[in-house]
């Protein structure tokens, strides 16, 4: 700045930009007679900052950088955002050109389309906020806890000035809190009526059956209930034919073993002609223990070393592929959308097709059925690694390969190995298949099926049984009376489920050690109970009861649908509910159509 105008940042900013916006209170290195008026922050050296900027670098540099040290207040601050969403222009007088403000809003490609030219749109730092304003919306964040949100669409924004440093530092964790319920509020309020409302089929009407589709690609081999194979057992049965020659890389954890209970591990190691040269572990580690960051290791059996997907990087490395000449995927997942297994697949093709390797995908079954098709898809600008692509449930894990590979447009050499004797509507203990936990806390194909409902409640300051004998079959509170709460529920009749009052102390994550109360839910008929909705009506029914100590924005982490979560925190019904979560759903069943491999 100082090269091309010969003045001081501060200075030049104060002439050219904020006396002529009238900015009265925006600036570097405030007078001593607004000295008072500033919120103090931390104590430095026994010193308290009042008026000083915060950021050590800043103050090293004498309170001007231009990273930090500028100080403001709401009034102005409103000014600035106004002008903004005015294209440049305030108050008959022009301050940027429409070109400039335009540039402002564009998503940068690279940076993965999480920030634009000065914004932030939906990075790490942001997410709390992005949640919950729509697609193109921008903003930015402060470390003492400020933050302003602007959508130039509907030339609203919202500012918010906290101070979570004062007086020692912390408070991390209640500015992030009061952040999130801040922009739930304000997003709702704004937008919860901004698109038509789609039309009401009731919460218990059968909106998750698939309706007549275009037909499918026959099986690999007629359904036979008891005897299906794996595409591990499948390229098994051929003698690993197809990977002669290869050096191969297997993604796989202590789900992928055949009909026999054998390790993919050890059966690629023993194969005639083919090189077992790498092991890629994802989440919870080789062996689905683990509940932290996993490390690399070495297969105590092989001897091979296993890459951690779950560490310091979460996709393979050059390293990690060097001399891998095929990539191999066999991992049991849960069929479910908000499960970090399908992001290390898509993760791994990305890599794969960077690194001119080609992709095996040894498919499993859908453990809780291939029929059903529930919940919202996600916000396409909301990816994470807990939500890698725009789908409900519904898909095999091989048929997601097909799908996000060709919408993302992976140029990845993509085969699928079919399951042999599975069929859409087997549930998995009607497989013949050993049951491996796929997670630590998913420990039976009940508790898979009421994670793809409950585990959206997680995020939020509710114990879904983490830490108990039966994770996602009990949710509940401290604050929670349980009778009151499965009377109100149980009114409801909702399809295949019934809830019982329970008191549980869980001994890990959310209330470790603190007597809960709250509800076990029964499945009645599985075939009938539709989850998200049962989750849905359960958070409903806690926010109506439990306003003051409910606090349900977090159900967006996972949700990630904001007419979704604009309806539920603006008190629609159930009925509702249902009909906002389901809104996308015969979009995706057009989209899935022409990827599905079973009927």
């Amino acid at each position: 700045m100082r090269r091309e105008s010969g003045d001081r940042l501060d200075r030049y900013l104060k002439h050219v930009f904020f006396d002529p916006l009238g900015l009265q209170d925006t600036m570097f290195q405030p007078r001593d007679a607004v000295k008072s008026r500033v919120a103090p922050t931390e104590f430095v050296g026994g010193h308290l900052l009042q008026g000083e900027v915060h950021d050590a670098r800043a103050r090293l540099l004498g309170g001007v950088a231009g990273h930090a040290g500028i100080f403001s207040t709401a009034a102005d601050l409103a000014r600035l955002c106004r002008m903004l969403l005015s294209e440049g222009a305030l108050d008959g007088r022009r301050y940027l050109k429409p070109e400039t403000v335009a540039l402002m809003w564009e998503p940068d490609p690279d940076v993965r389309g999480t920030r634009t030219l000065g914004w932030d749109l939906s990075s790490a730092f942001s997410r709390p906020l992005s949640l919950f304003f729509p697609i193109g919306s921008v903003g930015h964040t402060g470390f003492t806890g400020t933050a302003v949100w602007l959508d130039p669409a509907t030339r609203s924004y919202m500012i918010l000035l906290t101070n979570r440093v004062h007086p020692s530092g912390g408070g991390t964790a209640g500015i992030r809190d009061l952040r999130v319920r801040i922009a739930a509020a304000i997003g709702t309020a704004l937008f919860a009526g901004a698109t038509p409302a789609p039309a009401s089929t009731g919460a218990d009407a059968p909106a998750a059956d698939p309706p007549a589709e275009a037909p499918a690609p026959p099986p690999a081999s007629p359904v036979t209930p008891g005897h299906v194979r794996t595409g591990l057992d499948v390229v098994a049965e051929q003698g690993f034919s197809m990977f002669l020659g290869h050096s191969v890389g297997l993604v796989t954890n202590q789900t992928g073993v055949d009909a026999q209970g054998r390790r993919a591990i050890d059966l690629f190691a023993a194969a005639p002609g083919v090189r077992l040269h790498a092991i890629f572990s994802p989440e919870h580690g080789i062996t689905g223990e683990a509940n932290a960051e996993v490390p690399n290791t070495r297969d105590p059996t092989t001897r091979r070393p296993v890459w951690s997907l779950y560490g310091p990087t979460r996709r393979p490395t050059r390293e990690m592929l060097k001399d891998v000449s095929v990539l191999v995927f066999d991992v049991q997942d849960v069929g479910v959308r908000y499960y970090t297994y399908l992001t290390t697949l898509v993760y791994v093709m990305e890599e794969a097709a960077r690194a001119g390797i080609p992709v095996v995908v040894l498919d499993r079954p859908n453990p809780i059925t291939g029929q059903v098709v529930e919940g919202p898809p996600m916000d396409p600008d909301l990816l994470s690694f807990t939500g890698p692509h725009t789908i409900p449930l519904g898909l095999t894990i091989g048929e997601f390969a097909r799908m996000a590979a060709a919408e993302r447009k992976i140029p990845v050499s993509l085969t699928v190995v079919p399951l042999a004797g599975w069929g859409r509507r087997l549930w998995y203990d009607q497989t013949g298949l050993p049951w491996v936990n796929p997670s630590p806390n998913i420990r039976s194909l009940t508790e898979a099926l009421l994670y793809s409902g409950i585990g959206l409640l997680e995020a939020t300051n509710l114990s879904v049984g983490r830490g108990t004998d039966t994770p996602f079959e009990v949710v509940g509170a401290p604050w929670i009376d349980p009778q009151g709460l499965v009377d109100a529920l149980n009114r409801q009749a909702l399809r295949g489920v019934r809830f019982e009052p329970v008191w549980f102390t869980p001994t890990a994550d959310q209330y470790a050690e603190v007597q809960c109360g709250g509800v076990r839910l029964v499945v009645t008929d599985r075939d009938a109970i539709r989850p998200v909705t049962v989750a849905l009506a359960l958070a409903r029914e806690l926010h109506a009861r439990h306003r003051h100590q409910f606090k349900p924005e977090s159900i967006q982490n996972l949700l990630v649908n904001r007419s979704t979560m604009w309806a539920f925190l603006s008190g629609e019904s159930l009925d509702r509910l249902v009909a906002w979560a389901d809104a996308d759903r015969s979009s995706f069943l057009n989209r899935r159509a022409s990827y599905l491999m079973y009927r």
